[in-house]
């Protein structure tokens, strides 16, 4: 007597032989256990701090209450640092680095280097102007007479360009208040999105989305190659022989694409402390998302292969695109919207917020629902590719 063989024992086996494969492939199995390892090293080797404070050096000349005024709106304020220079000489080598900086325990600053102090007092510590401002002599007379004095602004080359136009902005305000007239406009400043004042992601927070991505694409290309070499070899032929079907080929390499990306993402993601007891659940389906749209893209690059050469070109063709929307994570800001219609954006967004800005459901839901219509094109796309390919062979 015959014994029927269940649906599900067959697409075990198929998977199960896929898995197999998959140990024998010395590049692939390398590359993904190095690269695992490489992101989380490189991880953890960049900076997970931020420097969100700005020191001002200004130059004092005959506005000590002015100067005064400003340090002490800094003592409340952690982002901005006051320090009073003599010259604008030493507030020029101050800011270009040819003088260093100390402050002393009683709040004196204490410039060292060349034309100034030959060594740093006991208990001082070391003090970086990242941007100056000199005022002229005769500056406040000037501005009270209703003129026009020049006020120089130093600036070091890595201060942003805003923070620049800011400090401008300061001397403007200045020059309007010794002059007892009012500014010309009111400002009113409304943030966009996430307001990250005060609360800076670090370059460690911003690298998670973007190394999960990673994982996701790089075993894309391991899927893509067994499933060129199943068509090149006739396995699947071979597999189609026995009581399998073709839909149980198709469940088998869906079963196996979702866990080796998606499985290693998840990895990737615990091993970088990213999930947690309120991000496990948000992470999950996100990443399913995305090892579903890999797993579609790797049976249409793999079916249409014609040689290992073929088949990687094609995957390179189709997923490299694919990358563009994770720099919108390492370059924070309203995202360009081509490239927010991208198929991988709704994904690459949805871990950024879960990873970075602990988002749930609420915030993320219609980012993942736009993902799921991109996953279904896709991966039925690649179901017919594959299907088509194997019932022709």
């Amino acid at each position: 007597m015959t014994r029927q063989v269940s649906r599900v024992a067959i697409v075990a086996a198929i998977v199960r032989k896929d898995v197999r494969e998959f140990s024998r492939d010395t590049l692939y199995l390398v590359l993904s256990a190095v690269g695992l390892v490489m992101f989380v090293g490189l991880f953890y080797l960049v900076p997970d701090t931020v420097e969100e404070s700005l020191t001002v050096g200004i130059q004092q000349t005959g506005m000590d209450e002015l100067v005064s005024a400003y340090q002490a709106g800094a003592e409340t304020d952690e982002a901005l640092d006051v320090v009073p220079v003599d010259t604008a000489e030493h507030l020029r080598a101050a800011v270009a680095g040819d003088l260093e900086v100390y402050r002393t325990a009683s709040g004196e600053t204490v410039l060292v280097g060349p034309g100034a102090a030959a060594q740093a007092p006991e208990g001082s510590t070391t003090v970086t102007v990242d941007i100056g401002i000199a005022f002229p002599v005769d500056f406040v007379a000037l501005t009270t007479a209703g003129q026009q004095p020049t006020v120089t602004v130093y600036t070091d080359a890595d201060v942003p360009s805003e923070v620049q136009d800011a400090m401008t902005s300061v001397v403007r305000e200045i020059a309007y208040t010794l002059s007892g007239r009012p500014l010309p406009v009111t400002e009113a400043t409304v943030v966009l999105g996430t307001d990250r004042t005060g609360d800076q992601a670090s370059m460690r927070d911003r690298l998670r989305p973007m190394l999960a991505f990673f994982v996701l694409m790089i075993e894309t290309f391991a899927l893509s190659s067994l499933i060129a070499n199943e068509i090149l070899n006739r396995t699947v032929t071979a597999v189609l022989l026995t009581p399998a079907r073709v839909g149980d080929f198709l469940a088998a390499k869906t079963i196996y694409g979702t866990l080796l990306t998606g499985g290693q993402a998840l990895l990737l993601l615990a091993a970088i402390g990213a999930l947690t007891a309120t991000s496990w659940g948000p992470l999950l389906v996100t990443v399913l998302l995305g090892a579903l749209m890999f797993t579609g893209i790797g049976m249409i690059t793999g079916s249409a292969g014609k040689d290992f050469i073929g088949t990687l070109f094609l995957t390179m063709l189709l997923v490299l695109p694919l990358l563009v929307p994770t720099f919108s994570v390492l370059f924070p800001g309203t995202a360009a919207g081509w490239v927010m219609a991208m198929p991988s954006y709704p994904v690459i967004d949805a871990l950024d917020q879960v990873t970075s800005d602990g988002a749930g459901w609420s915030e993320i839901g219609p980012g993942l629902l736009g993902a799921l219509v991109w996953v279904v094109v896709i991966y039925v796309a690649g179901v017919l590719v594959l299907k088509r390919k194997a019932e022709t062979l």
